[in-house]
């Protein structure tokens, strides 16, 4: 089922994975966590691929096992690291496993500036572009305290008013922990004519080493006073993973409660944080997230 069809009539429950860096041989204990994160009913599980495409073919073969357990999978397409052959051949297994939702990103630049990026696909919208000659259904992403390399959050609106017009059906965040955030980039967003839905994105922060990656991974804001928690019991892991799981329930409780479309959890292929999450917060998804 399509995903701009299932936000038509109900707000949305999923989680992201990703496949394995090192190699193919490694998926089973990720096909195990999606067998798990498929006993809680999500809408659809998104499967991301390395900013360099190097285990893109790993990603279609997990996206097909998300679609072979009764889930809807999101298969991520970055075009930053990608020729056109090397986005045909993707889109081609992706149908093949049946696979109707893809999330067409740019990607992150590499660190490394010898590698070649961009060179066919400078935006998402090109890529989106692209791929309209395929049956997908396209999601984009977007940033609640402004894409990085973007002068002002005016600048990003209008490259999501962008996607928007490329193809886009809905829209994912890059996660944050301040909810005003979000509920900024919406109020701005519908401003500027972006209608689609914005269906924010939580990442449990239940370890205090994963903040510096944060970061310099996104740049989102650790709020204050949950940074005080992090700080006083980092050395602590049993409570910083009762600190990461309740801040998350804390956020998406808000979220509910202030009419989002639906909940995307970043849960690092991690289905225990996911079914530890969803222990805290059951009784409010079955109220919102069921039909």
């Amino acid at each position: 089922m399509r995903i701009d069809e299932i936000l038509q009539r109900k707000r949305t429950l999923s989680f992201e994975v990703f496949p394995p860096k090192k190699s193919a041989t490694e998926t089973e204990p990720l096909c195990r966590a999606i067998d798990a994160l498929a006993e809680l009913a999500p809408d659809f599980i998104s499967v991301t691929y390395g900013a360099s495409g190097s285990n893109a073919r790993d990603s279609a073969s997990i996206a097909g096992y998300v679609k072979s357990v009764g889930v809807e999978p999101l298969a991520h397409i970055t075009g930053g690291p990608s020729t056109p052959a090397d986005i045909d051949r993707m889109a081609e297994n992706l149908r093949a496993k049946g696979v109707e939702n893809v999330l067409a990103l740019r990607g992150d630049r590499p660190q490394d500036a010898t590698i070649a990026y961009c060179k066919h696909f400078l935006h998402a919208t090109d890529l989106m572009n692209y791929l309209s000659e395929y049956d997908f259904t396209l999601g984009a992403a977007c940033y609640p305290e402004g894409h990085p390399e973007c002068d002002t959050l005016y600048d990003d609106l209008v490259s999501l008013w962008r996607k928007q017009e490329s193809g886009a059906r809905f829209l994912i965040t890059q996660m944050f922990f301040d909810n005003s955030y979000y509920y900024r980039l919406v109020n701005e967003a519908r401003k500027i004519g972006v209608t689609v839905p914005i269906i924010p994105a939580i990442m449990p922060l239940i370890s205090a080493k994963n903040i510096k990656n944060i970061k310099s991974m996104c740049g989102s804001t650790i709020p204050l006073e949950f940074r005080n928690m992090i700080e006083i019991y980092a050395s602590d892991p049993v409570v910083m993973r009762e600190i990461g799981l309740n801040y998350a329930a804390y956020q998406i409780i808000d979220l509910i409660a202030k009419g989002a479309p639906g909940i995307h959890l970043y849960i690092m292929n991690r289905a225990d944080t996911a079914t530890a999450l969803y222990g805290r917060l059951e009784n409010v998804f079955h109220e919102f997230f069921r039909n």
